[in-house]
């Protein structure tokens, strides 16, 4: 029998020895965390439905029409983050940290976003070249979580003095994301879709969203926009502008170090994939179409062709000779939106100040050099922070950067940083009870280096 069984192969061998999908139904994880005890509760208990006000939509003169209708708020917070990916996730610890009241919306059931959720496992640009030597600009909270996953065996690679733009393993990254959530004391939605804006004349003062609960309301004093394509903003009516770019599928092989190498190479195959903790395993990137991640009709259409195009891609190496044993473990739940909106900031920062090493009195970050080949780049806190719109503060992707720069910015790495310093930002302006635009910077910046941040 060969030692490489694919998960449809194991249930055939388990159908042969009279088990089969009966036994595969009945493996179930034991739960490990410790779960308050109570009288046990009957699966397929009939609940009693509760009541729930209905405002639907209705036709009239062929317009569908929604009604006022009044929404529960469902939390008061200090600072709200929204969005649970790497800039999200990053600004909602450190907010919790400095002793705000902080609340995370995501709309999935992780946090990571495209680090996790979108399988782009490589955390580029942590590294910057200074004086020809290798310094670490990802530090504070993103690197807090990289020396964590260090002490999991197999959980990232390149995470050590030397190395640069460390690999991670999504179910070790979305672990321990948990952890350093549930020890900063932030309260969370998950699955919750954010669909409009509360304002306050020009103050946003929370989010509505939508679940399985319907629409409800957040309130806030102060609300991060890490939603990535700046849906936050948007809604609130600030100035932004929007740009297509490439939107592909990430997917994984599995038995990546079973295969014959040498035969590969010789029927024309370069590279399985890129490296991962896991020997077995290698993550694919698929650029994709340039095209408008706004619109659903063709998020739907690439999420289907690109599933396609991974299936046959994969079934045409296990026809070639070495790599038999390969199948195809995973494709993201997320599709690889790369950019959509960005923010028209205070202060737009441009790839050529970038490249100049320009410094900034209000700088809050610094971001990588993608091969760790150039020097380092400050961020200023004045491309987070909106032209007018007041109760705002935007990390990650979507913040105020030229056309050149977007390359950069969207990156892991400074997402990472971004959403430190914009949720340090939005706790010291609750603190203060200042509007966050009119943070004391020399405050900020303080807090920021006594977290462990990089200022250059």
């Amino acid at each position: 029998m060969k030692a490489n069984l694919t998960r449809r192969e194991l249930l055939r061998l388990l159908a042969g020895a009279g088990l089969g999908t009966a036994f595969a139904s009945r493996v179930v994880a034991d739960e490990i965390t410790a779960a308050p005890k109570s009288a046990p509760v009957p699966e397929s208990k009939l609940v009693p439905l509760a009541e729930r006000p209905r405002y639907p939509a209705t036709l009239v003169g062929g317009r569908v029409i929604q009604p006022e209708r009044p929404l529960k708020v469902v939390q008061e917070t200090d600072v709200l983050v929204v969005g649970g990916g790497p800039a999200g996730f990053a600004a909602a610890v450190a907010s919790a940290r400095i002793g705000v009241k902080t609340t995370l919306v995501e709309r999935y059931g992780y946090f990571g976003g495209q680090w996790t959720g979108g399988l782009v496992l490589v955390v580029i640009s942590s590294h910057a070249k200074e004086n020809g030597q290798l310094v670490k600009v990802l530090r504070g909270v993103g690197d807090e979580l990289l020396e964590r996953l260090t002490k999991i065996d197999s959980a990232v690679v390149n995470q050590a003095p030397g190395k640069f733009n460390p690999t991670t393993d999504p179910e070790a990254t979305k672990f321990m994301m948990d952890e350093m959530i549930r020890e900063a004391g932030v309260k969370v939605f998950l699955h919750c879709w954010v669909a409009d804006v509360v304002m306050d004349g020009s103050v946003l003062r929370g989010v509505v969203f939508e679940s399985k609960a319907g629409r409800q309301a957040i309130l806030a004093k102060v609300v991060v926009d890490a939603t990535g394509d700046g849906d936050v903003f948007a809604a609130a009516g600030a100035e932004h502008e929007q740009r297509l770019h490439a939107i592909g599928l990430v997917h994984r092989v599995g038995n990546a170090d079973r295969t014959d190498a040498a035969k590969l190479k010789a029927a024309g195959v370069k590279a399985l994939g890129s490296l991962e903790p896991l020997p077995s395993v290698k993550w694919v990137n698929l650029r994709g179409p340039s095209t408008d991640c706004l619109d659903v009709a063709e998020l739907t259409r690439l999420e289907m062709e690109h599933r396609r195009s991974i299936w046959q891609r994969v079934q045409q190496l296990r026809k070639t000779p070495g790599g038999e044993g390969l199948f195809l473990l995973q494709t993201a739940p997320q599709l690889g939106v790369r950019i959509s909106r960005l923010l028209a900031g205070t202060h737009q920062l441009t790839y050529a100040e970038a490249r100049e090493g320009r410094k900034f009195a209000d700088a809050v970050a610094v971001g990588g050099a993608q091969n760790a080949q150039h020097r380092g780049w400050p961020i200023p806190f004045g491309a987070m922070v909106p032209k007018k719109l007041e109760g705002l503060l935007a990390a990650g992707r979507c913040i105020c950067v030229d056309e050149k720069l977007i390359e950069d910015m969207r990156l892991i790495a400074s997402c990472l940083t971004t959403g430190h310093a914009a949720g340090t930002a939005a706790a010291l302006s609750v603190q203060t009870g200042c509007r966050p635009r009119e943070v004391e910077m020399a405050k900020l910046q303080k807090l920021l280096l006594g977290q462990g941040a990089y200022l250059g």
